[in-house]
């Protein structure tokens, strides 16, 4: 069986495809190899899938940019409802808006002070066009009344990397990748996009708490299969995937990630996508959200 990882190595996705993978495997009695086929926001890996043949031993592990892809992208060469079938979805996590050390601002305030004071910095970084960490930022600056300058990359690792370059002074990142940056000195966490602080940082303020309530847009990993995979064999990997996330084992490497387990099955993960499609619709119309923004 193949697992396939919509974006690149490092990021949440790509570490929790390949911690559920093994017991997944021993579940289903095959080997399951977690493959990494990125591009476009994930529509590389979804379209390599929904191509696929629907016998269950092509899987994809993807994030919330699929609830946007199909509002932004033209010519796609497959559709995300008709052609891909909702397994489960895995975990949700918050995002934390990072600055680069040596640009200065510790709190949301005084990083938008800084904005407005030099809009020139207002750039910011994200995993692609239409992922939950461009729309995070496109719609704080909007609610700022700041214009910012997105630089879109290919996954979060190459986000962190043009970050700590220069590239960029701030963009939302997952805790996986900011934490052991922030240990280091190297970023600074100014909020929290959730409804509540994390455990894990709990001296951290929402965004929320810092001017903007109701803000808490958060991203999310799920399972997916191609269309017309036999409905037994569906439940049968969501199954061993709900399993595979509830290891004791794998608990203190979740909590890392910032990753809350939300293995529901089929048919929560279809009428939760179904709802995200809908919020993220009508949020990049509101927002103006186009490939070249």
């Amino acid at each position: 069986m193949r697992l396939v990882i919509a974006f690149p190595p490092g990021g949440s996705t790509d570490i929790l495809g390949r911690l559920i993978a093994p017991r997944m495997g021993e579940l289903l009695g095959a080997t399951v190899t977690p493959e990494n086929r990125s591009g476009a926001s994930g529509a590389v890996g979804a379209g390599y899938v929904a191509q696929s043949a629907p016998d269950g031993a092509t899987l994809l592990v993807d994030s919330g940019g699929q609830t946007v892809n199909p509002f932004l992208m033209r010519g796609l060469a497959f559709d995300y409802v008709r052609d891909l079938a909702p397994v489960t979805l895995l975990a949700t996590l918050p995002l934390l808006l990072v600055v680069r050390a040596e640009f200065g601002p510790a709190t949301l305030p005084d990083l938008l002070a800084r904005l407005r004071a030099e809009p020139a910095q207002a750039r910011y970084g994200s995993v692609g066009i239409g992922a939950r960490t461009h729309l995070a930022m496109a719609q704080l600056l909007r609610r700022a009344g700041i214009a910012g300058e997105h630089v879109p990359y290919r996954g979060g690792a190459d986000q962190i990397a043009g970050l700590l370059r220069g590239d960029v002074p701030m963009g939302f990142t997952s805790v996986a990748l900011a934490a052991p940056l922030i240990r280091d000195g190297r970023v600074k966490a100014v909020a929290l996009s959730a409804a509540a602080r994390s455990p894990l940082l709990p001296e951290l303020p929402t965004v929320a708490e810092q001017g903007f309530p109701g803000f808490g847009m958060g991203d999310w990993l799920g399972l997916l299969a191609p269309a017309g995979t036999p409905a037994p064999v569906v439940a049968r990997i969501a199954a061993a995937a709900a399993d595979a996330m509830g290891q004791p084992a794998l608990r203190p490497r979740l909590d890392a990630l910032g990753l809350q387990p939300a293995a529901e099955g089929p048919e929560a993960f279809a009428r939760f996508l179904a709802a995200e499609r809908a919020e993220m619709e009508a949020l990049i119309r509101a927002e103006g959200v186009r490939l070249d923004s």
